[in-house]
């Protein structure tokens, strides 16, 4: 166990990092199970609503702060190393997406992100190689850019057809990579940073709040809204609806993720990283807890209500909290008991194994998010 401690508490890992993807899985879960009522600043009961969209976006920004960490953090590999990289991280994207369609087909009633998340991936490869200041000004400009025709290719009538609904499934339309790829570029240029560093936690948490206040405030004074976006291409990019991949929700959803990377990493250098544990370990393993949770679902579904699509009725068993508590549960036992998450685990071996050092190259040392 006290090995195992190290390697979850101790460097190279980022505890603040682990915090905020076990904030995006647990978010996920919540937007997933819950119904939740429109936010209203006056209605505490409503608050949760932050989950919904958000933390699929977290999810994704938090990818590119992996895909940067394990490639060398502040001092981006090249040559050689690279190249293994890459090849590696393509070797992931292909997993992913498998992992993403056996997902899809158990017919539980969410829009699975691994598909997209591994579209995502291989979209990645092309800029390993870039440093923080291009990767944040290239976020930012396919993030103002990219809604555009975004709107105009989900108004194709292809998406409504059989074929269109099957493509979706397998791309992840639903979390457009034309446009999230800025999620994923701005995660990487935070993996680019110096992220022990409490100066950059503390620019993130304000640099993310200023733009997720700036994206929520245009939304609010502009008129933006659902009839809004019914009536024009423009009104369906000038939104800051969740899942909307308008630019507003860019703006302030990808300000909102930045926000909370900063507050985690900020929140894990203070006492209260020994309180945030069991949500540390959910998101030292993120994928076992997001694939687990949906199996969970369908088997629970399957054999309650005979049937996996029944959204409505799963949600009237309240599994919620049940869930939630036994997964954070059975996260923190795992790590404090056998170490990495079984999917994280196997994934990286089957990568390392199909994409080897070189025999001369000895121990390399890695970095860990």
């Amino acid at each position: 166990m006290r090995s195992r401690w190290r390697r979850f508490d101790a460097p190279p890992r980022l505890a603040g990092i682990d915090l905020a993807r076990g904030l995006a899985v647990i978010g996920m879960i919540a937007a997933h199970l819950l119904v939740i009522d429109a936010f209203d600043p006056g209605d505490p009961a409503t608050w949760i609503d932050v989950a919904n969209g958000r933390s699929s976006i977290l999810f994704a920004t938090l990818a590119g702060v992996s895909i940067a960490l394990v490639t060398g953090g502040q001092r981006p590999f090249r040559g050689a190393r690279r190249a293994r990289a890459s090849a590696r991280i393509a070797l992931r994207a292909l997993l992913l997406w498998a992992i993403g369609l056996m997902l899809v087909a158990t017919g539980v009633p969410v829009y699975v992100i691994l598909p997209a998340y591994a579209i995502l991936f291989l979209l990645s490869l092309p800029f390993l190689g870039m440093r923080p200041p291009a990767l944040f000004l290239l976020a930012a400009v396919v993030g103002v850019v990219m809604p555009f025709p975004q709107a105009l290719w989900d108004a194709a009538p292809f998406w409504s057809t059989p074929d269109g609904l099957t493509v979706a499934a397998l791309i992840g339309w639903q979390y457009p990579f034309p446009v999230w790829i800025a999620f994923l570029l701005a995660g990487m240029a935070i993996g680019r940073t110096d992220l022990r560093s409490p100066r950059t936690a503390a620019l993130l948490l304000a640099a993310g709040a200023a733009l997720a206040a700036l994206g929520y405030a245009l939304a609010a004074v502009s008129g933006a809204g659902v009839v809004a976006e019914s009536q024009s291409i423009l009104g369906a990019v000038w939104t800051a609806r969740a899942h909307s991949s308008g630019v507003l929700e860019v703006v302030g959803s990808g300000g909102f993720a930045i926000a909370v990377i900063g507050l985690c990493l900020l929140v894990c250098a203070t006492a209260l990283r020994w309180v945030a544990v069991p949500l540390r370990a959910v998101g030292s393993m993120p994928l076992t807890a997001y694939v687990v949770q949906l199996v969970a679902w369908a088997v629970v579904a399957a054999s309650v209500l005979g049937a996996t699509g029944d959204l409505s009725g799963f949600r009237a068993l309240d599994p919620f909290w049940p869930m939630t508590l036994a997964l954070i549960l059975a996260c923190t036992a795992w790590t404090l008991l056998i170490g990495r998450g079984p999917l994280e685990a196997v994934i990286a071996r089957l990568s390392t194994w199909a994409v080897r050092e070189p025999a001369r190259a000895g121990g390399v040392g890695r970095l860990e998010g």
